[in-house]
């Protein structure tokens, strides 16, 4: 599996559009999920997944330069969804089509019926005509974060989290990650992001920024539950060395908030049996980590206007060579995720 800062082809995303998860019919988080798009889209191309009742607005609010195609699909998280890319040997590309059961199945999952985003990564590389590689065990894109040169970063909280594969031990999930992504060393961090309904995903923790390097989300309030989840993950880190027995640099960027949902967010929200509630007062997982690295910007969230310009400060020092690009992101947040879970790259291949 490349690197994310590793050249694109292009970035696909899906077009939100339920109810019962994005507030006033998801009008909000269209137009954030259209301002993503078009800023990857000043540096590659994109591709945005929309059913057919959500064609014609997906047209209208997009940029022309972004390509449309009819995709069904249960919600709008194309990191989890899709296909992971691969590069073989000879630089051709490949995709796995990871099983999914939206983060937990009936043991925790955040919908019912996951049927149609189960197919999605299937279609993905049917368009592109990709050889498609079917894994038989669960797993989401946003769990998993690669240095491109055999090193894995993930957490014990989602991948051993017994909602997924209750019947592979640790060893098991390890030999699988390394034989479906061709990595040779696993980082295990403990837990994610606090309150991530993803059972701690670590594209919103920790990821790689370049060989040897990770940034990592920070907090200083011993009072914040999420003061000692991201102590226990540095001290982690601090001790592991990548595939290639490097010591990893740890940069640090301030976590925004804390941050909760409003009784306004609140209500415009429908009830529905099947779809995890979202209630007011509920705090959200926000993080800065949860950024995307198109080919010549960074594309992060914009969250909290204290800590914003000192997280996309941080962000340009870690990508000189990339315009760091903020897009607001609260309306994506809303709905359980952030700009890294609603993108996916394809790398280029030969």
């Amino acid at each position: 599996m490349p690197a994310e800062w590793e050249p694109h082809a292009g970035t696909w995303m899906l077009w939100p559009e339920r109810p019962d998860n994005w507030r006033d019919n998801a009008a909000p988080a269209q137009r954030a999920y259209a301002a993503v798009a078009a800023a990857i889209a000043r540096s590659e191309p994109v591709t945005m997944g929309v059913s057919a009742a959500q064609f014609e607005r997906a047209r209208a609010l997009l940029p022309p330069g972004v390509r449309v195609v009819e995709i069904s699909s249960n919600d709008a998280w194309m990191r989890d969804v899709g296909p992971t890319f691969m590069i073989d040997r000879r630089r051709r590309v490949r995709g796995v089509d990871w099983m999914f059961n939206a983060w937990g199945g009936k043991d925790g999952g955040v919908y019912a019926d996951w049927s149609l985003d189960d197919q999605v990564a299937a279609k993905v590389l049917e368009i592109e005509s990709t050889p498609r590689y079917r894994a038989q065990f669960v797993l989401e894109g946003g769990s998993i974060h690669v240095d491109g040169q055999g090193t894995l970063l993930t957490t014990e909280e989602c991948l051993l989290n017994p909602n997924r594969n209750p019947a592979l031990r640790r060893g098991q999930i390890e030999s699988l990650l390394e034989r479906y992504l061709g990595v040779r060393e696993i980082v295990w961090l403990g837990r994610g992001v606090f309150n991530d309904e993803t059972d701690g995903h670590v594209d919103n923790l920790c990821c790689f920024v370049r060989p040897g390097e990770v940034v990592l989300t920070w907090c200083d309030d011993p009072e914040d539950p999420q003061y000692d989840i991201s102590r226990a993950a540095w001290e982690v880190l601090v001790k592991a060395k990548d595939a290639r027995r490097r010591r990893l640099k740890i940069h640090k960027l301030p976590q925004p908030g804390p941050l909760y949902m409003s009784e306004a967010e609140a209500a415009g929200i429908e009830r529905s049996p099947g779809c995890r509630p979202r209630p007011a007062g509920e705090r959200l997982a926000a993080s800065y980590v949860n950024f995307y690295i198109a080919n010549r910007q960074v594309v992060m969230p914009l969250l909290d206007a204290r800590t914003d310009r000192a997280a996309k400060a941080a962000l340009a020092k870690l990508f000189p060579r990339r315009t760091v690009i903020g897009v607001p992101a609260r309306e994506i947040l809303l709905g359980g995720g952030s700009i890294h879970c609603i993108t996916q790259q394809q790398p280029r291949g030969i």
